[in-house]
């Protein structure tokens, strides 16, 4: 059973890549080439086959102008914390009818009322690290 729920969490991913690709207008060839992941490794995420590292998350995310943690929450690397940022930070960059300058200036607006109680970047990184080291492992 736990077999399956990985499964759908790297289905869930790959969709939420896929989708996040398309709305940047890029192929999956641009996206390896911005991110320096391979275009065969992008695809096998994109279709729930493999499960990418913290670090190359991180570079897809860069890539995709997007937040590595809405990434994150999806691979399972971080939990979403109980005020609810994080949901609130997806739905805004899944959002369809917005541009991404609207988005980026929607999360401003956001973050500005909120606070920054979203997880400190000291924090993310030590468990994007252990995350890491999981995987080498």
């Amino acid at each position: 059973m736990a077999k399956l729920n990985v499964q759908d969490t790297m289905g869930n991913l790959g969709d939420y890549l896929r989708e996040q690709r398309r709305q940047a207008q890029m192929s999956l060839r641009q996206l390896a080439e911005v991110s320096e992941v391979s275009n065969p490794y992008l695809s096998q995420i994109e279709r729930g086959v493999r499960r990418p590292s913290a670090e190359v998350l991180g570079q897809i995310a860069r890539a995709l102008r997007i937040s590595a943690e809405s990434l994150y929450v999806r691979a399972g690397i971080l939990d979403i914390d109980e005020t609810g940022t994080r949901m609130v930070e997806d739905a805004i960059a899944l959002d369809t009818r917005l541009t991404e300058r609207q988005k980026t200036a929607l999360l401003d607006i956001y973050r500005s009322f909120v606070g920054p109680e979203h997880v400190a970047d000291d924090q993310l990184a030590t468990t994007v690290t252990e995350a890491n080291q999981e995987e080498n492992s």
